[in-house]
């Protein structure tokens, strides 16, 4: 995939993990912030898990979102 499809991945996937955990958006800057980091922990988690998704765009979004989550549950559980 190249560079704006991973742009568009990453920023739906911060998205996805802002409504998922009830919490508003704070802008598409910060959903595509999230969204790469969490795709580098999805990734990270899912191998040390043994989960393999496949490449595919929805397997990509997936690994992402569930990252993109455990970064803002991370960050809620810091913050507070």
């Amino acid at each position: 995939m190249g560079l704006i499809g991973s742009i568009i991945i990453g920023a739906l996937a911060g998205a996805l993990a802002y409504k998922l955990m009830g919490k508003e958006s704070s802008g598409c800057g910060w959903n595509l912030f999230l969204g790469i980091i969490g795709g580098f922990v999805g990734g990270w988690v899912f191998s040390l898990l043994g989960i393999s998704w496949d490449g595919k765009i929805i397997g990509q979004l997936g690994t992402a979102t569930v990252g993109a989550v455990i970064v803002l549950w991370a960050y809620n559980k810091l913050t507070k």
